[in-house]
């Protein structure tokens, strides 16, 4: 499982004008089953994206179709861990 933390490295203004893609390329990551959970961080400066198991190549050649990334928009850090606790509901989401 990994973390993906996005950090604008662009104003804001710059931002806005690629969130609606980079919502449509979330809405197709969760309906691939990609994805578990993604939302801005607050204050608004950033990202967090929080994934299934994939393969850390995998994983990277789907963060690099984001338009977020295609446009230079964020720098992106990913975190791998294996969770070994979680709630009865991340559990069913995981698949475990």
């Amino acid at each position: 499982m990994f973390i993906v933390t996005l950090k604008y490295k662009k104003p804001l203004s710059e931002v806005d004008r690629f969130v609606e893609a980079h919502r449509t390329y979330l809405d197709a990551c969760f309906k691939e089953n990609y994805f578990l959970a993604a939302g801005p961080t607050n204050p608004r400066s950033g990202g967090v994206i929080l994934t299934r198991a994939l393969a850390r190549p995998a994983l990277d050649a789907l963060l690099q179709e984001d338009p977020f990334y295609r446009e230079g928009v964020a720098d992106y850090e990913v975190v791998e861990f294996e969770p070994m606790k979680c709630s009865a509901a991340m559990a069913a989401a995981l698949g475990k």
